[in-house]
């Protein structure tokens, strides 16, 4: 499987709670829900069904996991709900146990080598294995080598602050442009592959 992060990002690098007010305020984060105005369904709707439709299943943190897991199941009817119910989700935790996880379709990793699973299932036969948001297990991948496509929409925004994907430890990734689109709020939206 590829792992395929998709993100919505400030130009300052900044992937903390684009969604929501209360979505994530770690370290006192007081912008969340920054994302909104610049999201234009046009341009960014296309791409997401795009990714969508080369992902065979979903990976996701603990708190990213829980707010889709509160908000999908009751959307059940639309396409795209139906499709967020139905694909095989796993999910990265510490806290959660078994009975936790109660949104249709979902598995938890062992919290003991979350990532060791991970590359099991990188290693399995399917296409994407997509990481929507999920900021704090995304830049874990990242700094793993184990990302194989990035899929931001890097907004016209600078935060100041907040949780990053990319890490600081000196090393070189070198990425290959795939695609670009310029959506009408100024949002670029890119793929990138690593060049392996």
């Amino acid at each position: 499987m590829r792992i395929i992060l998709s993100d919505f990002m400030s130009l300052d690098g900044v992937v903390q709670a684009p969604g929501g007010r209360d979505e994530d305020t770690d370290d006192g984060f007081a912008h969340g829900g920054w994302s909104h105005p610049y999201f234009d369904i046009d341009a960014m709707g296309p791409v997401i069904g795009e990714v969508m439709a080369a992902t065979d299943a979903l990976l996701f943190g603990r708190r990213t996991w829980q707010g889709m897991a509160a908000a999908w199941p009751e959307r059940a009817g639309d396409s795209f709900a139906d499709a967020m119910n139905a694909i095989p989700k796993y999910v990265a935790s510490r806290t959660l146990n078994e009975q936790d996880v109660t949104w249709e379709n979902s598995t938890l990793l062992p919290p003991n080598d979350a990532i060791g699973a991970i590359r099991e299932l990188r290693a399995g036969d399917g296409g994407g294995l997509q990481v929507m948001g999920s900021a704090s297990l995304a830049a874990q991948l990242v700094e793993q080598d184990l990302v194989d496509e990035y899929r931001l929409m890097i907004e016209p925004v600078l935060l100041g602050g907040g949780k990053r994907l990319f890490p600081a430890d000196g090393k070189l990734r070198e990425l290959e442009l795939v695609s670009t689109t310029t959506a009408a709020t100024g949002v670029l939206i890119c793929a990138y592959r690593h060049k392996r």
